[in-house]
């Protein structure tokens, strides 16, 4: 590799689902849910909360097991 290579690392591009720990309030999961489909956080959070309190709490377990299962 020459010089110019290495003073310019290229960050590799991630494909798929990942949480967005740089973004994260807890665990990173509505973050990466953001990411994944190009949303705004906020909005995703607050989707997740409304779900959670009409969905009598359901999806807290959902919640908790994408963020244990992925990355």
């Amino acid at each position: 590799m020459s010089a110019l290579d290495r003073s310019n690392p290229v960050t590799p591009v991630r494909s798929g689902f990942h949480l967005d720990k740089g973004r994260a309030k807890f665990m990173g999961v509505c973050s990466g849910i953001a990411d994944y489909f190009g949303l705004d956080v906020n909005l995703v959070r607050i989707a997740w909360v409304l779900g959670t309190i009409l969905g009598f709490g359901s999806l807290v377990l959902i919640y908790l097991a994408i963020g244990l299962i992925a990355d």
